[in-house]
């Protein structure tokens, strides 16, 4: 996979042409908003949903995002800084919280890359 590529991943740009925009907003967890998903690439019109349905693979994908944040944050909190039990509770629960957009539009963008086929 070549830097490129990564790098149309994190900023959520079309697999197809690495121009157009995934997203039209942002979203904000602490208002209880998820991002929203533009149907088609706006610069080469790519279909981001190939079928019904498509995206609840995308939770796999999400899910394990979200497992390697708490890892970290568990070897970060826990093991080096020796903090308590409940405080790293509290402060990977809030990290989650907080990168769940996040999380949301790296997991769809990721499952888009896995299935696309260049034209």
């Amino acid at each position: 996979m070549d830097i490129d590529k990564v790098l149309s991943i994190l900023k959520c740009k079309c697999p197809s042409c690495r121009n157009g925009k995934m997203f039209s907003s942002r979203g904000n967890p602490l208002l209880l908003r998820i991002p929203k998903m533009n149907p088609n690439c706006s610069q080469c019109d790519y279909k981001f949903e190939m079928e019904p349905g498509f995206f609840f693979g995308a939770m796999y994908v999400s899910y394990a995002i979200a497992v390697a944040l708490m890892v970290a944050c568990f070897i970060i909190f826990w093991v080096l800084m020796d903090l308590p039990n409940l405080t790293v509770v509290l402060i990977v629960g809030a990290l989650v919280f907080l990168t769940s957009t996040l999380n949301y539009k790296l997991s769809r963008t990721i499952w888009v890359y896995i299935f696309h086929r260049p034209r």
